[in-house]
């Protein structure tokens, strides 16, 4: 039986390889079916926001891979609500916005926790 992982991505899509490295673990874990969660805090969540000029920073677009992340079987995608709030950020609709609560729920479901 394949033990469950919930990857954390803290880092701003525009700070340096974390941001890609922690959706292409999401991506590979689902393609071999492995159950897997995707969190989005800090400024992680800035990689929800629309319309990122990925080109302006010299950073690769990874929007292309968040709307994959269906299609490799990754359905399980949240957001933190106060990481949200702190950034001006609106509850995107890719992504299931949490309490400081229900994230501590959530760390709890699953076997392994990675942050990247």
């Amino acid at each position: 039986m394949s033990k469950s992982l919930l990857l954390i991505s803290r880092q701003a899509p525009w700070s340096g390889p974390g941001a890609r490295e922690a959706l292409d673990i999401v991506l590979a874990g689902g393609a071999f079916d492995l159950p897997i969660g995707l969190l989005f805090m800090d400024d992680g969540v800035f990689q929800l926001a629309p319309h990122q000029h990925a080109r302006a920073v010299q950073q690769k677009d990874l929007s292309a891979n968040l709307q994959a992340l269906g299609l490799f079987g990754v359905d399980e995608v949240f957001a933190c609500s106060h990481s949200l709030t702190e950034r001006g950020l609106a509850p995107p609709a890719s992504a299931q916005p949490l309490s400081s609560d229900e994230i501590s729920t959530l760390i709890d479901r699953y076997d392994q926790v990675m942050t990247l």
